[in-house]
């Protein structure tokens, strides 16, 4: 793809969506409310700026050999929201004393691994992009985001959220925004926006999966298992395995996830849903991948990589384009008679997408 494709639709994604913060913003607990107001209103700032600067297609110079390496920068921003921060740890160099710098640096080298090993890509942008992240973002902030050139990642309140570089899955999935951003750029609304979404779920989920080594049967299909703070009643954000289910908490509401089209939430709000319908994409995922077994990046992994990338994905797709094409994907990579084809069929159908 060339490179100006992919800087149409600028878009700030966030971990934590709008409609959790708003939630929790209008808390009788002042302490929370504050927080979860400060974290809005930097974010709709943000989401600002963002829209007004276009993404810049970092290329790489012609004729350069790609390092199998990463170039990992990471930045303290010192509890302001000045970004990038300070320099406090550059590739190869040895573990900060802060157990927050070396948890960002490790999850975006483990987003790197699974890219480049599982999938042949060099980086987010293919070309050996450098990984920059800034930590302890804001005071209280509770979110990450990619921001179109980098990862920031906030402390938390230490109450509702703690630390967002807890959950190697959340890196993952932040990362993988950009990921998107460089191929499909899908458009940040409605199905194509909770496609973007749950592509973001799918490889954080096997991000954590590759890191830890596990199988399909073995993983949680959590995204930001640890986040929650202690005192919430739930156990994650999002459940790719049981959409609905992530937490019901008297601060956080209930999640709002659908599993299925039957509960498909026609909304104004979050872009026209895109963290609340991405549960669909997400559990057709995790059917696929359990239904196939094993290593879920191996088959299901590479089945959505290849109709991410496969260039035929539009940016305005809805998830009716993307079931065909992963099915159609399925079938280039392992014919039509296979395992993966009946996986995908299965998987959709489940979800009412047959």
């Amino acid at each position: 793809m060339d490179a100006s494709h992919a800087h149409h639709h600028p878009v700030f994604c966030t971990v934590v969506p709008p409609h959790l913060l708003d939630k929790i913003a209008q808390s009788e607990n002042t302490r929370r409310a504050d927080a979860a107001q400060r974290t809005l209103e930097q974010d709709s700032l943000l989401r600002t700026r963002r829209r007004v600067t276009t993404v810049r297609g970092i290329a790489p110079a012609l004729g350069t050999p790609v390092s199998d390496e990463p170039r990992r920068t990471i930045y303290d921003t010192q509890h302001r929201t000045r970004l990038p921060g300070k320099k406090v740890r550059g590739e190869g160099e040895a573990a900060s004393k802060d157990a927050t710098v070396n948890r960002a640096y490790a999850g975006l080298g483990a987003t790197y691994e699974l890219f480049l090993k599982g999938f042949g890509r060099h980086s987010i942008d293919g070309s050996g992009l450098a990984l920059d992240a800034s930590v302890h973002y804001g005071e209280d902030y509770n979110n990450a985001f990619w921001d179109g050139q980098q990862m920031v990642f906030g402390d938390g309140d230490g109450d509702l959220f703690l630390d967002f570089t807890v959950s190697v899955d959340v890196i993952g999935h932040e990362l993988t925004h950009g990921v998107t951003q460089y191929t499909a750029n899908l458009q940040y609304h409605g199905q194509s926006g909770a496609l973007n979404e749950s592509m973001s779920d799918v490889f954080g989920s096997l991000i954590k999966q590759y890191s830890l080594d596990q199988t399909a049967e073995d993983a949680d299909w959590l995204i930001g298992a640890g986040l929650l703070g202690p005192n919430v009643s739930g156990v994650a954000l999002r459940s790719m395995k049981a959409p609905g289910t992530a937490y019901d908490d008297d601060e956080l509401g209930k999640d709002p996830q659908p599993a299925t089209m039957d509960d498909y939430v026609d909304t104004a709000r979050d872009n026209g849903g895109v963290h609340i319908n991405s549960g669909i994409p997400n559990h057709a995922f995790y059917l696929a991948a359990t239904e196939l077994g094993g290593k879920a990046w191996e088959r299901a992994g590479l089945i959505w990589y290849d109709t991410l990338t496969g260039g035929e994905l539009a940016s305005d797709a809805d998830f009716k384009d993307f079931a065909r094409l992963s099915v159609a994907a399925a079938v280039a990579r392992y014919g039509d008679g296979g395992a993966e084809h009946q996986a995908l069929q299965k998987a959709w159908s489940t979800v009412g997408l047959g």
